[in-house]
């Protein structure tokens, strides 16, 4: 099955798609600016880099514009919202050792993108990453960054990682992010996603098989994981705060985490975006 059509997402693309006052916060790599799916697209970086284009080899471009694609591309979920980019992912490390854009990310580093995003206006946060830190580990600057996004009501969105392991990080174990994990093209979950009760409790699944997005040479890029997945479930909430636009976040939140039925398991239930949406239309979800 196609991932839209998987998701519910494509009666709710024939609705909207998006409103340019929705903005979509990406932490991530670069997205490369002059790239055509992007074309017509509002897409901004809180800081600008110092060089127009991202080099072919650039593997955290390559990530970034690919999951920008996703979100706002053509296609994409939501290619009517505004897309604010937060460059953080570097694909040249201090040590000069290999690229490792998506997992040398400090704790730190990402808390101020979060802070720097949500106070630059982001009404939604995708982070498509690797789990910073291990289970179990405190951090103190990263919680502290999460509670002043749900403290805006901004809606975060992170990867669930694709290492098959049991266990919450700081990110996936906050009671207010949704964490993604992978669900194949048969709608089954993927296994390389993990899980924990956290993930399951507060979690989506989303396409995550084989999914495709712009690549920086031009032609189409295909990746499988919970890194495309996430964008899925960014984007439907964008859709749903465009048609929405008196819902509180926490609305679009649980409409979106409890229409397609929740599971007393680790693994979350898969994204029914068309679900979350009647329930907001029907008055199912307080929109107050």
């Amino acid at each position: 099955m196609e991932p839209l059509d998987l998701a519910g997402l494509t009666p709710l693309r024939a609705r909207t798609a998006g409103r340019s006052s929705v903005v979509v916060g990406l932490i991530d790599g670069r997205v490369a600016p002059d790239h055509p799916a992007l074309a017509g697209r509002t897409v901004r970086e809180s800081r600008p880099a110092g060089t127009k284009a991202c080099r072919r080899d650039d593997v955290c471009c390559a990530h970034g514009t690919f999951v920008a694609g996703i979100l706002a591309g053509d296609p994409g979920v939501c290619p009517g919202c505004t897309l604010l980019v937060r460059p953080l992912f570097t694909d040249r490390p201090p040590d000069g050792g290999p690229a490792t854009c998506l997992t040398g990310v400090r704790t730190g580093e990402l808390a101020e993108a979060i802070t720097e995003t949500v106070d630059a206006g982001a009404r939604l946060l995708n982070l498509s990453m690797a789990q910073p830190a291990p289970s179990g580990v405190r951090d103190h600057a990263l919680e502290t960054a999460l509670d002043h996004a749900a403290n805006r009501g901004v809606i975060t969105v992170v990867a669930a990682g694709n290492q098959g392991r049991m266990g919450s990080s700081v990110l996936t174990g906050h009671p207010w992010v949704i964490p993604v994990t992978g669900y194949d093209r048969a709608g089954r979950p993927m296994p390389q996603s993990n899980l924990s009760a956290s993930i399951g409790r507060n979690g989506l699944g989303a396409p995550g098989d084989r999914i495709t997005g712009p690549g920086l040479d031009g032609s189409p890029r295909t990746v499988s994981g919970t890194s495309a997945a996430a964008p899925f479930v960014t984007g439907a909430a964008a859709l749903l705060c465009s048609l929405f636009p008196a819902a509180s976040p926490a609305a679009v939140r649980y409409a979106l985490t409890h229409a397609p039925g929740r599971r007393a398991s680790v693994v979350p239930p898969l994204l029914d975006a068309w679900a979350a949406y009647t329930a907001l239309r029907d008055g199912r979800v307080l929109t107050g």
